[in-house]
């Protein structure tokens, strides 16, 4: 039997999930909770930390993160000693104090617009703030046009392993179309200086479903990225949220192309995975694949989605710390004057009961196509077959999943869509409410 296909999915809106409760749920009247969670040590368990650095050089047509244009130095200097400021009040807190960090990952933003100094400054402060020494994995984004020799060299200095550059694309039409600064050969003179200074993983975007897009545009995109021959590939399908300039064109009737439907960015983005898989990459989620899956772990994603602490630095960062979500203050200003009156300065929070991290844990898992059981019986005395029998069964009956006796496991079309699949999941109040 074919996998039914819903109709009338929306073509604007927030598609990926990235956390159980929506954010819609979270408020301030549980910021509390965060400072409650802060007071209990954790000794053994991995912590990691976010540092958001909302620098861009022009902010993309579709990017719904918070970001600040074309910044002035001091601009930027002062957040730094912000965000530095912030992490050390954290690491007075017992459920920080000499916890070593597993992984760090800063994004953005465009981080890579931050000059070396401000690396240095960053990272030097965050190791003197927090426990880094032995951490796993470092993760830093750039851009194509903000890559230099230079500064690839700083990041090796303080210990990134792991550098992530978004190409979107190898058209030079949909990149302009779409908003980016960087054309086609911006990515291949970043790329060459990024292979010459040697990082330990390497990893490339790529965008399936950008407006103007077509079948050929995307093949090539597909075909140029296996002849880079990076250590992992990530594909995002091209969503609308409502925060984006593609959402206010779209409402205004200005867009230059028609958005392209969601079956037809799925089938693009299933042909990008068969033509990595031919290549010898393994499809490792919904959005990866790797060339090592034994090297490349992903450690971010992987602990973050099981239930990991981690710390969320800088304006409008989201962190996750003992089963307390929380995002920072979303101005520059807020944000800025609440860390200098000596406060952590989170804004909204969500203390996530037992069933709820369950729940979370589940639907983040699934997205890596297949959850084992075991895992849930330990950690919550649960019985996931039993507690998600009905959408479980309805997901399998309409061929999305599969359901084996120790295995949760998404078929491929299921695997293609599964962040439109997770709500069946969600507790009634979460249902069908505002993202964001």
């Amino acid at each position: 039997m074919s996998p039914r296909a819903p109709v009338n999915e929306p073509v604007a809106g927030n598609y990926f999930v990235a956390a159980y409760p929506p954010f819609s749920a979270w408020d301030a009247a549980q910021v509390a909770s965060l400072h409650e969670a802060l007071q209990e040590p954790a000794p053994g368990k991995p912590l990691g930390v976010y540092v958001h650095l909302p620098f861009c050089q022009k902010k993309c047509d579709y990017c719904y993160y918070l970001s600040y244009i074309a910044q002035p130095a001091a601009v930027v200097d002062q957040y730094l000693k912000a965000v530095l400021r912030e992490s050390a009040f954290y690491a007075e807190h017992p459920g920080v104090k000499g916890r070593p960090l597993s992984f760090a990952y800063l994004g953005g933003g465009t981080p890579s617009s931050l000059n070396s100094t401000q690396v240095r400054r960053l990272v030097d402060g965050l190791r003197q703030r927090l426990f880094w020494n032995g951490i796993e994995e470092v993760t830093f984004e750039c851009a194509p046009r903000s890559v230099r020799r230079e500064f690839l060299e700083t990041l090796r200095e303080v210990g990134v392993t792991r550098l992530s550059m978004g190409v979107q694309s190898f058209d030079d039409e949909l990149l302009r179309l779409n908003g980016r600064v960087h054309l086609a050969e911006d990515v291949g003179r970043a790329y060459l200086l990024i292979r010459e200074a040697d990082f330990a993983w390497v990893n490339l975007d790529l965008m399936c479903g950008l407006l103007g897009e077509t079948e050929a545009k995307w093949q090539a995109s597909v075909r140029q990225v296996i002849e880079l021959e990076p250590d992992s590939v990530t594909i995002y399908q091209t969503e609308i949220p409502h925060n984006t300039k593609l959402y206010r064109d779209l409402k205004a009737g200005d867009l230059p192309a028609a958005p392209i439907s969601w079956e037809v960015k799925r089938a693009r983005l299933d042909a990008g995975f068969r033509e990595l898989e031919r290549a010898g990459y393994t499809i490792v989620s919904a959005y990866n694949a790797v060339k090592d899956p034994r090297r490349h772990r992903f450690l971010y994603q992987d602990y973050l989605w099981r239930g990991v602490d981690m710390l969320g630095l800088g304006v409008a960062a989201f962190g996750y710390f003992g089963g307390v979500h929380a995002q920072n203050e979303i101005t520059l200003e807020q944000y800025e004057a609440a860390v200098a009156r000596g406060e952590v300065p989170v804004k909204r929070a969500f203390r996530l009961s037992a069933h709820d991290q369950m729940v979370r844990e589940f639907v983040l898992q699934l997205k890596l196509g297949e959850v084992p059981l075991a895992p849930f019986r330990e950690r919550f005395g649960a019985d996931l077959a039993t507690v998600f029998a009905k959408p479980l069964q309805g997901l399998a009956a309409e061929g999305w999943l599969t359901i084996l006796p120790e295995f949760v496991r998404l078929t491929r079309p299921g695997l293609l869509r599964v962040d439109r699949l997770l709500s069946r999941f969600y507790a009634l109040q979460f249902r069908d409410i505002r993202y964001t």
